[in-house]
């Protein structure tokens, strides 16, 4: 298929493929450097982009309203369940807990990635793009390393484009992930072993029978996908946020943020990276252990390549369980430059700070997106955000994803024998009881 609107060029090199074909044809591994990285150069200057940014909610159908600016050729490929069309609200609640606990003065914004319409995560932008992109390229098969909602997105939207598709993941996924994966038809592979495993033997299957497999968390095909989320917070917004919070598994989102900005250099929309907190539940802290070990140690020579590797970690959040931190030196960057930090969160506070948001917004959040909270949260007592700026929050997905996380949010139920064992409730009574219980150390 012709493409005169992008070409593909290694980050390490420079060397350009013209478009997926190509790439498709070296394996997705540059044939000059190694490298597996690569990022999609438009030939339009993105003129275009102010009538996009003006839009109505209305006209919003999905991420796809970008199409100009996403590597497709032909609208007539597209996957589609109607992501990325999702709001960004505004959470008064926290910014009145941030006035009254800290005295600060600030916007809070929340990014629903729960009300996407694929399977309600913030992978289905990727899978989406994905989808349409192999479809376009004639691809019948496709291998996925995940935890769980990678894989659960992909399944889906692999399933709508007819694409057979080999699922990798660690024996501590999700049983909800696995259910909903072979509901669509698409092959498990339940390794035993941690998600590093899964991707060791997910890259030797595909290396046998000469099938692609997703590029990882530098992947194009999630990368520009997930960058369309920069153009909705301007759109909806009318303005980028000083402080970014999320939850960090591999990071995928900050990459896609800096990639956007880059994008939009030179425009009206042209604006410096927000400054990245990024949160990391304590089971599972790679990143913001090494973090933590360079800024005590004033960045020395090689601290972006010293992180450690925790084997098999034994964390709540399996979806944020990425042991092995290979993107570490990309992310650490791209926090530093911000200004920024990577912190970690108690996981043992995941289950409270999910009530308490659920109680204020009436939103059941997954255990992600509750460290992700709890990340914001953190933020506030260690006087990383400052008065006046405003901060959007990324949630990642809602408790459907997580049905076991579900049964720990009972705490208001009674066991009763008879009409004499059933108290009156006030319902009111329960919200400083759950704020206090989400934020205390």
């Amino acid at each position: 298929m012709k493409n005169n609107k992008f070409t593909l060029q290694c980050v390490k090199c420079g060397q350009e493929f013209d478009g997926f074909s190509e790439w498709f044809d070296v394996n997705q591994v540059c044939p000059q450097c190694n490298s597996k990285h690569v990022e999609a150069v438009y030939d339009d200057d993105l003129t275009g982009m102010k009538n996009l940014l003006q839009s109505s909610d209305e006209q919003v159908k999905s991420f796809w309203h970008y199409f100009d600016y996403l590597p497709l050729i032909s609208r007539d490929n597209i996957i589609s369940f109607g992501e990325g069309a999702i709001p960004v609200e505004r959470w008064k609640f926290l910014e009145a807990y941030a006035r009254d606990a800290y005295g600060l003065h600030n916007e809070v914004w929340v990014y629903r990635n729960d009300k996407n319409g694929g399977t309600g995560t913030f992978k289905d932008i990727g899978a989406s793009l994905a989808a349409s992109i192999l479809k376009e390229h004639g691809i019948k098969d496709y291998v996925v390393a995940s935890t769980g909602n990678t894989a659960t997105a992909f399944s889906r939207y692999m399933s709508k484009a007819g694409i057979s598709t080999y699922i990798f993941m660690p024996v501590d996924a999700l049983k909800a992930s696995e259910s909903e994966i072979n509901v669509y038809g698409q092959k498990v592979f339940r390794v035993q072993g941690d998600y590093a495993k899964a991707k060791e033997i997910a890259a030797s299957f595909a290396k046998k029978h000469g099938f692609l497999m997703t590029g990882g968390n530098v992947d194009p095909l999630r990368v520009e996908s997930k960058k369309t989320m920069v153009f909705e917070w301007l759109r909806q917004m009318g303005k980028l946020p000083d402080v970014y919070v999320q939850a960090l598994s591999g990071g995928t989102g900050p990459i896609a943020i800096d990639k956007a900005l880059r994008d939009l250099k030179g425009t009206e929309y042209d604006n410096p990276m927000p400054r990245q907190v990024l949160v990391q539940p304590d089971k599972c802290p790679p990143m913001a252990l090494a973090w933590e070990r360079a800024v005590q140690n004033n960045f020395p020579e090689g601290w972006d390549t010293n992180f450690p590797v925790i084997e098999n970690p034994q964390t709540r959040v399996p979806t944020l369980a990425t042991g092995k931190p290979g993107t570490y030196p990309l992310i650490s960057h791209l926090v530093k430059d911000s200004n920024g930090s990577i912190i970690q969160m108690k996981e043992e506070k995941i289950n409270d700070i999910a009530r308490w948001m659920a109680y204020e917004t009436s939103i059941a959040m997954g255990p992600a997106s509750a460290v992700c909270m709890g990340g914001f949260l953190n933020a506030l007592k260690q006087g990383l955000i400052k008065d006046g700026e405003s901060v959007l929050v990324n949630t990642g997905e809602g408790v459907t994803r997580a049905p076991e996380f579900m049964e720990e949010m009972i705490y208001v139920t009674d066991d009763v024998y008879s009409v004499d064992d059933c108290k009156l409730h006030d319902r009111k009574g329960l919200r400083e009881v759950l704020r206090r219980k989400a934020v205390e150390r």
